[in-house]
């Protein structure tokens, strides 16, 4: 079974930062693309940010733009988002999941148009409370 494991969430005060970690077990997370997502209470899950499998290609939901940055590091089989500026509507549930490239799909995955379609992801992981609050 692929697993993803989400880990670097908590309580912080607004303008403050965290960064978010995503592990792999079992298989190596640079043949996939990558996804952020978050779901706050009430509300719809939503991509936040995705890497490409390539690595060539990122991007951010207009929300977070210029605040939060996705990352690979290859050799630690760990993708990171990190997260700056945070305000209170930055609260939710944090989630990373993984996609198989293929080649029809790898343009809801990541692109210049969409932050990963997340019933295009194929694995993820159980997810990571963020909560930004004074």
């Amino acid at each position: 079974q692929l697993q993803l494991v989400e880990s670097g969430g908590g309580l912080v005060q607004p303008g403050g930062s965290l960064r978010l970690s995503c592990a792999a077990s079992e298989f190596t997370l640079d043949h996939y693309a990558i996804g952020w997502f978050r779901q706050a209470p009430g509300k719809e899950r939503e991509g936040v940010s995705c890497i490409s499998s390539s690595g060539g290609s990122t991007n951010y939901a207009d929300s977070v733009k210029g605040r939060f940055t996705i990352s690979r590091d290859n050799a630690k089989n760990t993708v990171y988002l990190q997260m700056n500026s945070l305000k209170p509507e930055d609260t939710a549930v944090y989630y990373c999941a993984a996609a198989v490239p293929l080649p029809e799909l790898q343009f809801y995955h990541c692109s210049d148009y969409y932050v990963g379609v997340a019933r295009t992801y194929d694995h993820w992981g159980q997810g990571t409370q963020v909560t930004v609050s004074s």
